[in-house]
């Protein structure tokens, strides 16, 4: 794996970790009333979109199990739709993805560790 993705799938565990971090012990309600923790979510979640729209084709193609056009998808969504975004998707996202999406960079980052 090249170094760059290397990099790249570590900002993304980091921004992963950050938002489940950020998130705990929270209910989805703290979405609505607590504008810096909203702020914070969606910022980790912008960088873990960008990062993983920089991997490389031949990352992607080894591993195929990430979804790779969700999370850039889910940034451009944030980034270009910002008033529209449905904070009911993104606690589910976070509640129901980030723990086994959290495990899968985990493993990856440690299997290609040189």
């Amino acid at each position: 794996m090249e170094n760059k993705d290397l990099v790249r799938l570590k900002h993304m565990l980091d921004s992963t970790e950050a938002i489940l971090s950020f998130t705990k012990g929270k209910r989805r309600a703290s979405l609505d009333r607590d504008r810096l923790l909203l702020s914070a979510v969606l910022r980790e979640f912008e960088i873990i979109g960008e990062a993983a729209g920089r991997i490389s084709e031949r990352t992607k193609k080894k591993l195929p199990d990430l979804p790779w056009k969700e999370l850039v998808g889910m940034r451009n969504r944030l980034i270009h739709a910002y008033f529209d975004v449905d904070r009911d998707i993104v606690w589910k996202t976070i509640r129901e993805y980030l723990p086994s999406f959290l495990k899968q960079l985990q493993k990856t980052i440690d299997i290609n560790k040189s």
